[in-house]
């Protein structure tokens, strides 16, 4: 699917080395991201592309990957076992963003969830990308929860 600016599609294997550039294109990212090949990488891309429930994709632009995010759909039994939509690990290459990338981005993943009969679209962004912030309510957001993790990788 071709938006205003972005050719958005399926990820397929061979891009795994253009969205971990990605997941690392800013200072929290390179915290998170292993610079050399690892095959933890190749083993969750396995597992998302054979999951119908989770749909990863790439943008393009101009041929050249500049954006990703990861649709999850979960069933629920709350709010009469509405179907949800999470979106995950959306990233836009630092030096396009500002340039309406991300909103072609998002604008698919609602279309998605919206065909595919989900009830709302739901993400969560680290409490630091307050750019982010500010993108996610101009799209429609709104901060309605906390959220909460805890890791369990040992060190």
């Amino acid at each position: 699917m071709t938006r205003n600016t972005l050719s958005i599609r399926l990820a397929r294997q061979t891009d795994l080395p253009a969205l971990i550039a990605l997941y690392a294109d800013d200072d929290i990212g390179q915290t998170r991201e292993k610079a050399k090949p690892d095959p933890a990488y190749q083993s969750a891309f396995d597992a998302i592309d054979a999951d119908p429930n989770h749909l990863l994709v790439v943008g393009e632009k101009d041929g050249v990957i500049a954006a990703t995010l990861l649709l999850s759909f979960i069933p629920g039994l709350s709010r009469h076992g509405a179907w949800r939509a999470q979106i995950e690990a959306m990233r836009v290459a630092r030096a396009l963003r500002g340039k309406g990338l991300g909103r072609d981005l998002v604008d698919w993943a609602m279309e998605e969830a919206r065909r595919r009969g989900c009830s709302l679209v739901q993400l969560t962004s680290d409490r630091r990308r307050t750019d982010a912030h500010r993108f996610y309510e101009r799209a429609g957001f709104e901060p309605t929860h906390f959220g909460f993790k805890l890791s369990l990788e040992t060190t």
